[in-house]
């Protein structure tokens, strides 16, 4: 049980793998031989290597040791364990197991697209799982633990930003930043979709007079249920139903068609949901662990 609840169960070193796999693949297979620095830690091993021909993967690991040591005591000794398991994938695969494949050399915008698509999509099994890649992703997740509001993938363009600006000396040309700003976007586009996707959806604010019906109607139609306020029109002073309705974005134009067949004259919003918890959905906010979070042992500890 020890062992399960540190992450060291068959699921999460299978994550670790494709994590690995992923990365690694982004990085070498697509960002190297393009000629740029996709950001992050792993682009100033880029750099590194491009300067003095050091290994992408074990300069990634020396350059993480001051991170490590800053971001360490927010983050927890469970979760460094686990990204430094994560680490020596990567890092295995990165120097010794992709240098021996073909890379590609065709165009180096399309290499840009595939090393984000793959880099982001590597550094989401990582996030799911409780893990990361380590380097900038420590100061990504450090940030996130303080500030869980915030976008992780905008969080790490910003991070990111420094580096490919980094690249444009070091390359060259111009054109390096360029590609390393397209790879960064698509790795923070991956990352979001694959992180809040999933729980993403609409929610449905309707105004009407027959709140009940509209109700009753959008609950036969989706199974889904309302919340009733009542209201007024501020100019014309009757009075309102206000329906709120959260639902799917396969079920949003159900509720706007059930919302219309109850009363025509109803007016409907849709507004797009990054997450959604709650009953028919993921489960409460409190109950859901953000990478790095760890439980306090001991007494239970107030809100800061």
């Amino acid at each position: 049980m020890k062992l399960r609840r540190e992450g060291w169960t068959a699921a999460d070193l299978a994550a670790d793998v494709l994590g690995g796999v992923l990365y690694a693949a982004g990085l070498v297979v697509f960002a190297q031989p393009a000629g740029f620095a996709p950001g992050g830690i792993s682009g100033l091993a880029l750099i590194c290597r491009r300067l003095w021909g050091l290994p992408v993967g074990l300069t990634s690991l020396a350059l993480n040791i001051p991170i490590i040591l800053f971001s360490g005591r927010l983050l927890g000794v469970s979760f460094l364990c686990r990204s430094l398991r994560s680490m020596l994938f990567c890092t295995v695969f990165v120097d010794l197991v992709f240098p021996r494949l073909p890379v590609y050399t065709g165009s180096p915008f399309l290499a840009a697209l595939y090393a984000g698509a793959l880099l982001g999509a590597g550094l989401a099994v990582f996030y799911l799982h409780g893990s990361s890649s380590g380097g900038a992703d420590f100061l990504t997740v450090s940030i996130q633990t303080l500030r869980p509001q915030w976008s992780l993938g905008a969080v790490t363009m910003a991070l990111d930003l420094c580096v490919i600006l980094l690249g444009w000396p070091v390359f060259g040309n111009v054109d390096a930043v360029l590609y390393g700003l397209a790879a960064t976007a698509v790795t923070s586009f991956v990352i979001d979709r694959a992180m809040y996707g999933v729980r993403a959806g609409r929610l449905a604010i309707i105004i009407t007079t027959r709140g009940q019906a509209v109700a009753d109607r959008i609950a036969a139609e989706t199974g889904r249920g309302a919340t009733v306020l009542a209201g007024a029109g501020a100019y014309t002073g009757r009075a309102r139903q206000t329906l709120l309705c959260a639902c799917s974005r396969a079920q949003a134009h159900k509720v706007c068609a059930a919302a219309h067949v109850s009363d025509p004259a109803a007016f409907v919003m849709l507004v797009e949901t990054r997450e959604v918890f709650g009953e028919g959905f993921a489960r409460a906010a409190e109950n859901r662990k953000t990478p790095g979070q760890h439980r306090p042992s001991g007494r239970l500890r107030g809100k800061r």
